[in-house]
């Protein structure tokens, strides 16, 4: 399949932002996701998992949550992008709704047929937007955060969460936790866990597993062939 790339510069607010959209070589509208970035900003990786949804069929868009151009080049850089937004969840929502707004004014998206998925903070993302009550089919966290935030909606969207069950930064409780929020807010959901699995287990440039964080080729592998199918049910309904 012939995939074609292009840059989609946005704005919320006063705030430029710079989107990366991949799109099947198949005319007509079509179904899109979101995909939303690790703390780092917006990678060539997040880049790579939107050509990836291109080549199921659909519209990929790895948004901006932090600026065009922006990205973090040190753990301590990558948290000073992140923590803003961890302490304003209010404002990162209206940061993912300028991306949702932006995927579906483009000419190849079909927008009623809208999903999301993110890594590690762009898994909070995913589930945030999902939390918002926003419109959109389907919520996918790929070793994602699930502290929600102080205000949630009734969930429409379908969730998805794949988590490393020995990942650190969301320890059996917060799964729990995220198991019963999504129940108590009527969503759609599920929870796959991946034993001897920590944080970052779809990133092949993580190798700290002593610190919580290693690339599983068998889970990333595993997750993403989830993903393929969740897709093909959310948008094929």
């Amino acid at each position: 399949m012939t995939v074609t790339t292009r840059f989609v510069d946005y704005t919320d607010g006063a705030q430029s932002l710079r989107g990366y959209l991949a799109s099947p070589g198949t005319s007509g509208r079509r179904p899109a996701v979101l995909v939303s970035h690790a703390w780092g900003g917006r990678s060539p990786f997040e880049n790579a998992k939107a050509d990836w949804v291109a080549e199921l069929g659909y519209v990929g868009f790895a948004l901006d949550c932090y600026g065009a151009g922006v990205l973090g080049t040190s753990p301590e850089q990558n948290t000073a992008l992140m923590q803003p937004f961890l302490e304003d969840r209010p404002r990162l929502l209206v940061r993912l709704r300028a991306a949702l707004a932006t995927l579906r004014a483009q000419p190849e998206v079909d927008p009623e047929r809208i999903a999301i998925f993110g890594f590690c903070f762009g898994g909070l993302c995913a589930l945030d937007l999902a939390r918002g009550g926003d419109d959109i089919r389907g919520a996918v966290s790929i070793h994602g955060l699930f502290t929600p935030p102080p205000v949630t909606h009734p969930i429409k969207a379908r969730v998805l969460a794949l988590h490393g069950w020995e990942d650190p930064m969301a320890k059996p409780d917060t799964v729990l936790g995220l198991a019963n929020e999504m129940t108590t807010a009527g969503a759609d959901w599920q929870i796959h866990a991946y034993g001897r699995t920590v944080h970052a287990f779809t990133n092949p440039e993580a190798n700290a597993y002593e610190a919580g964080m290693a690339y599983n080729p068998r889970a990333d592998r595993r997750a993403f062939a989830t993903i393929a199918d969740f897709l093909g049910e959310v948008f094929g309904d």
